[in-house]
């Protein structure tokens, strides 16, 4: 291997193993340039692993689409990959907590169409559009609270109680609960990165699943209107669901419903911020807040990676041999940035016609909730806009810094005054 191609390697493990928080963009742009597929050795399990980065949106939708020949689940082949386990947590059901195994994210056909069909009735749009008064509801509950004071922490006081507020609200998590929920959320996507697993993961696993089993429990004895009685029922009425898959299911929408909003509310009001042309053109047309939502998600989109892809046969992909059980990773914020699809891709522009971009995924494995995420965002900017049309960072930009999460980068703090 060339003396360069070590450097980028070097580089893009450290930013996807969360080892550093480097600007990822640039290193991406190099990607690119290097090819739409280009491979990597990921030291896992005492042996160098080959994987293969796809960077360009052309083959990144091939990849996502073509469940003949790439797939989620490991299981599918005979020798197991250890980058699986790094991300979601051990199949097997004799070693740690699950994480999100035997969820929609981790299963293709026909236990996909199965399991996304149960909860596809409170996601579809109509559904999701219902909910925009509650949203509104909770901004301005949120904003309430610390008006008066002048400044807030747009991380800790809005951006992640909003999403996970209205998620709690439609699984059916106590509001006294809600907090932990956070919290394990927060050590779980804080812990996790490719070919790393915290410590401290482990026992937020582990709280946060047999938390699930209770909620469960008690759902079972008193069923309410919400999302988990629903589910426990149609569970109860024969083999469409069993245990596992059940809580799988309650975790990936507890996780996925509240971190993918959290990220685009805090890291796109930061965006804004570093591009003051664009957040006075938002502050004058509030008409431009969900085009404005749309280039956030393209510009820097809550997932740097979909989940892993394995080959289920030689093919070829961007002008690469793949071989049968090689690990495919797509990089979503780098086919976000394709030169060859947006014109200006690097640069920030609300006004932008965006046909499609891929921050919620592609195919059948496309995230359920990005109608409400959608909603959550376009509310949560127009409210921030309305309610305090002033609102600028009350410390030093350089003083702002990016922490990686799971298949992510976000904020933890995000100090502001208005």
């Amino acid at each position: 291997m060339k003396n360069s191609e070590q450097i980028i390697q070097a580089r893009v493990l450290g930013l996807l193993g969360g080892h550093n928080t480097e600007e990822p963009f640039p290193l991406f742009a190099q990607l690119r340039e290097m090819g739409s597929v280009f491979p990597i050795q990921l030291p896992m399990g005492g042996a160098d692993n080959q994987v293969w980065l796809v960077t360009r949106m052309e083959a990144v939708m091939q990849v996502l689409k073509d469940h003949a020949r790439y797939t989620v689940d490991s299981r599918k082949l005979a020798d197991n990959n250890h980058v699986q386990q790094s991300l979601i947590g051990n199949p097997e059901e004799s070693g740690p907590p699950l994480f999100l195994s035997n969820s929609l994210n981790a299963i293709d056909e026909p236990d996909h169409k199965r399991l996304r069909t149960l909860v596809s009735k409170a996601f579809t749009p109509k559904y999701m559009e219902s909910l925009r008064p509650r949203v509104q509801e909770v901004a301005d509950e949120l904003l309430d609270q610390v008006q008066a004071k002048g400044e807030m922490d747009l991380v800790k006081d809005y951006a992640n109680p909003l999403p996970i507020n209205l998620i709690s609200e439609m699984i059916g998590v106590p509001k006294s609960d809600r907090s932990k929920i956070h919290e394990w959320s927060e050590k779980i996507a804080n812990g996790l990165g490719l070919g790393r697993l915290d410590p401290e993961v482990t026992k937020g696993l582990q709280d946060f699943g047999d938390y699930i089993k209770q909620l469960v429990v008690e759902k079972r004895q008193y069923p309410g209107d919400d999302l988990i009685s629903q589910l426990v029922a149609i569970e109860e009425e024969g083999d469409r669901l069993n245990e596992s898959e059940l809580i799988s299911m309650i975790q990936l929408l507890i996780f996925a419903g509240h971190e993918t909003t959290s990220t685009l509310i805090s890291t796109g009001t930061l965006i804004l911020f570093d591009h003051p042309e664009q957040w006075e053109l938002l502050k004058s047309d509030h008409s431009l807040v969900p085009s404005a939502v749309e280039e956030l998600l393209r510009f820097n989109g809550p997932s740097t990676i979909a989940g892993p892809r394995y080959a289920l046969e030689d093919t070829e992909l961007g002008g690469q041999q793949i071989k049968k059980g090689d690990v495919i990773l797509p990089l979503m914020k780098s086919a976000n940035r394709d030169e060859l699809q947006f014109s200006h891709s690097e640069e920030l522009d609300i006004t932008r016609k965006i046909k499609r971009h891929l921050a919620f995924g592609h195919g059948i494995h496309m995230c359920l909730g990005a109608p409400l995420a959608r909603i959550e965002g376009d509310i949560a900017f127009t409210t921030l806009l309305k309610r305090m049309p002033n609102l600028h960072l009350r410390i030093p930009r350089e003083n702002v810094s990016w922490q990686f999460k799971l298949a992510s980068q976000g904020l933890t703090s995000l100090p502001v005054a208005f």
